[in-house]
C-alpha cells in the first residue's frame, strides 16, 4: 500500500503518532509495516497535535488520551458501547475510544432504532397540538411558548437528548478506525468544561432534533430553533478536531416542512465553539450540506475563544464558516465553494462581530456565478478581518475592501490587534488548495499511521 505524507514534516507527524522507535535512523520517513487492523488503529489513536499547530498547541498542547492504559482503550461499534467507554471509571483517566463503523445514536440499548414518535410517547406532545396552541394568530408574536404543549415538547426533547447527546470528558481521544466508515449519525459529541480532547477521522451526519421550538420573538417573523450540534464545545480548552466530515445527509434542509411561514429547522450547528471555549484547532475537516455551520461565541459577552481553522473545506454550506464573536480567530489555507448544493444556497462565509479579531490568510474561494466577492463576508461594524493572500477563482482579492465598498454601514475593520505565531503547515499560496484538499480533507482519508493515503 502506498502512503503519501501529511503536509507537515513527516518526521514530526509520525514521531507524534508512532513513537521514535518506529522511525529508522536512515531518514525519519520509514514506517514499519502494519501487521493487523488493531495495531493500525492504535497508531492513529495515539496521535497528538504537533507543535505550533494552531491555538490548541499553545501551552501544554493537546494530547487527548495518548497516556491511556490498556484498560481505557476501547473499540466501539454501537451506541451502548460508546456510552460505556465515555463513562468508564475513573472519570479523569485518559481514554482512547476507537469508533469502528457507523454508530446510530437514535437506538435503544439493544441497538433497535427509536423514532421521533417513540420519544414523544407518554409526554402528551404532538406537533398538531403544538401548532394549534402557538399559532401566532391566537398566541401572538410577543412572547415565547409556555404551558402545556411547550412543557410536553421539552419533555419529549429531553428523552431524545438522553439518547443522542454524549458528554466527552477531559483527556479523551475519539478516533475513527480507518477503512470502516467510522462515524456517528444522529448524535452530538458535547465537550463541556473539559480539557485536552481530540476528535479525528469521524463522519457526523443528520444530527436531527425531533422537537424544534417555535420562537415568535426570534427575528422579525419568528424562527424554529433546534438543539444538537454534531460537535459542541462549551467551556472546553485544548481541543483538536481533525479530518472529520460534517453533513446533514441524508436529510437535507430542502425536505423540511414550513409552519407559521418559517422553515421547520431540525438541524443546529455542525461544530460550535462557545461559552469561553479556548485554544482550539480545527483542521482538514469537510463541512458540507449544512446551514448554520460554525458559531464561535454564544453571545456578544462571551470570552476567550482563541481558535485556529486551517485546511478545511466548506462546500454547500449557507453561513457561519465561521460566525466569530469576541475572540482571536486565525483562518488559513481553507477552501470555500459557494455553489448551491442539494438546496443549500450560500449566504456568506465569514462573519466578524462583537469585536472579533479575525486574521484570514491564503484562503481560496471558488466563487459561483450567482455570487460576488462582496458577499463573502459579513459583520456588525465592530469586528475585524485582517490578512492577505486570499484568492477568489484564482485571483488575489481584498475581501474586506470588496465588502466595505458594497456596504455603507457596518463596515468591517481591516486590522487585528494580534499576530498569529502558531502556524504549522501554513502555505504561502492558496492556488493549489482546490486540488490538494479534494484528496486530503475529511473523514476516511487517513491511514493507520495518521498519514493521507496516496
Amino acid at each position: 500500500m502506498s502512503v503519501s505524507s501529511h503536509r507537515r514534516p513527516v518526521g514530526r507527524r509520525r514521531l507524534a503518532l508512532i513513537g521514535a522507535a518506529a522511525v529508522t535512523a536512515a531518514g525519519l520517513g520509514a514506517v514499519p509495516l502494519v501487521m493487523n487492523a488493531d495495531a493500525a488503529a492504535t497508531d492513529l489513536a495515539h496521535g497528538v497535535l504537533p507543535a505550533k499547530d494552531g491555538w490548541a498547541a499553545s501551552g501544554s498542547g493537546t494530547t487527548g488520551g495518548q497516556a491511556a492504559d490498556t484498560a481505557h482503550v476501547f473499540t466501539v461499534g454501537t451506541r451502548a458501547e460508546l456510552v460505556k467507554a465515555l463513562t468508564a471509571a475513573p472519570a479523569g483517566a485518559p481514554r482512547i475510544i476507537k469508533v469502528k463503523g457507523l454508530i446510530d445514536a437514535n437506538t435503544d440499548d439493544a441497538g433497535k432504532p427509536i423514532t421521533c414518535q417513540q420519544y414523544a410517547d407518554g409526554t402528551g406532545y404532538s406537533l398538531a397540538a403544538y401548532l394549534k396552541a402557538y399559532d401566532p394568530a391566537a398566541w401572538g408574536r410577543s412572547k415565547v411558548p409556555s404551558g402545556g404543549q411547550e412543557n410536553a415538547r421539552m419533555a419529549a426533547q429531553q428523552k431524545q437528548a438522553a439518547r443522542v447527546a454524549f458528554t466527552v470528558p477531559s483527556r479523551t481521544t475519539i478516533v475513527g478506525v480507518p477503512g470502516t466508515g467510522a462515524g456517528i449519525t444522529g448524535g452530538s459529541l458535547q465537550v463541556k468544561g473539559a480539557d485536552n480532547v481530540i476528535i479525528r477521522n469521524l463522519s457526523f451526519s443528520d444530527v436531527r432534533d425531533c422537537f424544534p421550538q417555535w420562537d415568535p420573538t426570534d427575528g422579525s417573523t419568528g424562527n424554529w430553533n433546534s438543539e444538537y450540534d454534531a460537535v459542541t464545545l462549551r467551556g472546553a480548552t485544548h481541543v483538536w478536531a481533525d479530518h472529520n466530515t460534517f453533513s446533514d445527509a441524508p436529510h437535507y434542509d430542502a425536505a423540511n416542512a414550513s409552519y407559521f411561514g418559517r422553515e421547520y429547522q431540525v438541524h443546529d450547528g455542525a461544530l460550535d465553539i462557545t461559552n469561553a471555549s479556548d485554544l482550539v484547532t480545527v483542521e482538514y475537516n469537510r463541512f458540507t450540506n449544512h446551514d448554520k455551520t460554525m458559531l464561535i461565541g454564544s453571545s456578544d459577552k462571551d470570552t476567550k475563544l482563541r481558535v485556529t481553522l486551517h485546511h478545511n473545506v466548506f462546500q454547500g454550506i449557507v453561513q457561519r464558516a465561521p460566525l466569530a464573536r469576541v475572540g482571536q480567530i486565525h483562518l488559513y489555507n481553507n477552501l470555500y465553494d459557494t455553489a448551491k448544493l442539494n438546496g443549500y444556497t450560500h449566504s456568506y462565509s465569514i462573519n466578524s462581530r462583537a469585536g472579533a479579531q479575525v486574521v484570514a490568510q491564503n484562503n481560496y474561494w471558488a466563487l459561483s456565478a450567482d455570487r460576488k466577492a462582496s458577499q463573502l463576508l459579513s459583520g456588525d461594524g465592530t469586528g475585524a478581518i485582517a490578512g492577505s493572500g486570499n484568492l477568489v477563482n484564482g485571483t488575489k482579492t481584498d475581501l474586506v475592501a470588496a465588502y466595505n465598498a458594497a456596504n455603507s454601514k457596518k463596515k468591517i475593520k481591516t486590522t487585528a490587534n494580534w499576530t498569529p505565531t502558531l502556524t504549522a503547515g501554513l502555505e504561502t499560496s492558496a492556488a493549489g488548495l482546490p486540488a490538494e484538499l479534494a484528496k486530503k480533507a475529511g473523514a476516511g482519508v487517513l491511514t493507520a499511521t495518521g498519514t493521507v493515503a496516496g
